[in-house]
């Protein structure tokens, strides 16, 4: 019997490693042809490889989903090699973790330009081809931050919440046309602390994960069981975390 995934053709922002590369290997390996974006060409190139070579059809594109344009080539790409865009996944995603009164203003732009609107580009850039196809999948990948608000964690949450909303609101709107899923992850073993620039903040919360982190995978598992429902079918929101998680 052939999966409800195979040959869907689905866009992947943050694609060069964590839930992004998770996805890409698994979407795949389940007969998806994907289309994997992020800044670091090599490793794009490497999972395209990788996926290649296990059977599976992949593009890439180097771009920065700050830059509305690269959105707009992105979903290009998907058009140029395989005809059509059935998923779109807003996963690229960065965080910053002060108190407020230490004003990390840099900080809060880069979460509110990489979350918010990085994930609104993603939504613009795919819009008029779900309009015209008269389908697709909006999939904003969110965070447990945003359910349960906690000191330093103010403007990310923030940033969630806000594409939480969207999301919401994305999904009213659609009146079938498309659907729209969030996952919201708590602790997941990706490379994705490594960027927090508060020292102490980021060897914190990387101890907690080395604690309890769930893999990657997971996260890609919950996506895939979102996708391969039926199409009258939308699952909305989706929360995964560890079980030791508070």
């Amino acid at each position: 019997m052939k999966s409800a995934i195979e040959d869907k053709v689905i866009v992947i922002t943050g694609a060069s490693s964590g839930i992004g590369e998770a996805m890409a290997d698994l979407l795949a390996a389940r007969g998806a042809k994907v289309v994997l974006g992020a800044r670091r060409a090599e490793r794009l190139k490497r999972i395209a490889n990788r996926i290649g070579e296990n059977g599976g059809q992949a593009a890439y594109m180097e771009m920065d989903v700050t830059r509305r344009e690269d959105l707009v080539k992105l979903t290009a790409v998907a058009i140029e090699n395989f005809g059509r865009l059935d998923v779109m996944i807003n996963n690229a995603g960065i965080s910053q973790l002060y108190r407020m009164e230490e004003l990390d203003l840099d900080g809060w732009e880069q979460m509110i330009d990489v979350n918010l609107k990085g994930t609104l580009y993603g939504i613009a850039a795919a819009m008029p081809i779900f309009k015209k196809q008269a389908s697709g999948h909006f999939i904003n990948i969110i965070s447990t931050a945003g359910i349960s608000i906690v000191p330093t964690m103010g403007v990310y949450a923030a940033t969630k919440n806000a594409v939480r909303t969207i999301s919401e609101a994305l999904r009213q709107e659609s009146e079938g046309r498309w659907r729209v899923t969030g996952i919201s992850p708590g602790y997941v073993s990706t490379e994705f602390v490594s960027n927090i620039k508060n020292e102490s903040m980021r060897t914190t919360i990387q101890k907690q994960a080395d604690q309890i982190a769930i893999p990657a995978s997971a996260i890609a598992q919950a996506v895939a069981y979102a996708i391969e429902q039926p199409d009258n079918v939308d699952v909305g929101d989706i929360v995964i975390r560890p079980t030791a998680q508070n």
